[in-house]
């Protein structure tokens, strides 16, 4: 064999190895760079999780979430009879002033009607004024708070919900803490242990913020919100909610 072909071959070989060498070790570093990428981001989703500083939105789901199993289909606490053909539906927010405006002048006439037997009274609780507590959510937690008690003592709910509009804290403040919302809801009567850790755990958070969005869904964007039937009554005065509940036969 020719020793000039023979070392041409050889370097062509030696090249080649070469080549394969490189692209070995730049598949190793690849690898390992990536691993070290994967490695960093993993240890600071860690550290994030086990901050004392944890954002609002966690603080505000720290138990078990439940989905409560005493409501209407569409999230309502009924009172009244409950296969009735008028339905009114009140729509609140806790932490809105105007509905507390309107509780004070319609809320008598509400279960009033809801005693005598042959109309629905249906109350939805949603967080849509979160943004007025400073960051610690209270829309969403009262709402969470208005669950528990239909859930665990329910005779006692419409004290409560009286004494919670009773409370109101004002707005752009720091709203109520979950011991006050404990407190209010064992002055109320619903002083049972279950009630007091639902409401500490904020075990229904979730569910009020996928309430919430039903309810928006249905075209409703503000509170209160008072419907019969499902038609608006746009000023719910004791004598328009009347009329209205009669227009739809009681």
């Amino acid at each position: 064999m020719n020793t000039s072909n023979k070392a041409s071959k050889d370097i062509r070989a030696m090249q080649n190895g070469d080549k394969n060498r490189r692209t070995l070790i730049q598949i190793v570093v690849a690898v390992v760079l990536i691993a070290l990428v994967a490695a960093i981001a993993l240890f600071i989703v860690n550290k994030d999780s086990t901050s004392g500083e944890a954002s609002p939105s966690a603080n505000s789901t720290p138990g078990t979430q439940l989905t409560p199993t005493s409501l209407t289909e569409n999230g309502a606490i009924r009172f009244g009879n409950p296969d009735a053909t008028t339905v009114i539906s009140v729509v609140e927010d806790f932490q809105c002033p105007a509905c507390k405006n309107f509780e004070s002048i319609s809320g008598s006439t509400l279960q009033q009607v809801a005693d005598a037997g042959n109309v629905a009274v249906d109350y939805r609780p949603i967080s849509i004024l979160d943004r007025f507590s400073n960051g610690t959510m209270y829309s969403t937690r009262a709402a969470s708070a208005a669950i528990c008690v239909a859930e665990n003592d329910r005779d006692s709910w419409m004290d409560w919900h009286n004494a919670m509009f009773a409370e109101q804290p004002a707005e752009n403040g720091t709203g109520l803490t979950d011991d006050k919302l404990v407190e209010i809801a064992a002055s109320a009567g619903a002083d049972s242990p279950a009630t007091a850790s639902c409401i500490t755990d904020g075990s229904y958070t979730d569910w009020v913020t996928s309430q919430t969005q039903s309810v928006i869904g249905e075209g409703i964007n503000g509170t209160p919100s008072v419907r019969v039937n499902g038609t608006d009554v746009s000023n719910p005065t004791p004598d328009n909610i009347l009329a209205a509940a009669a227009a739809a036969g009681n």
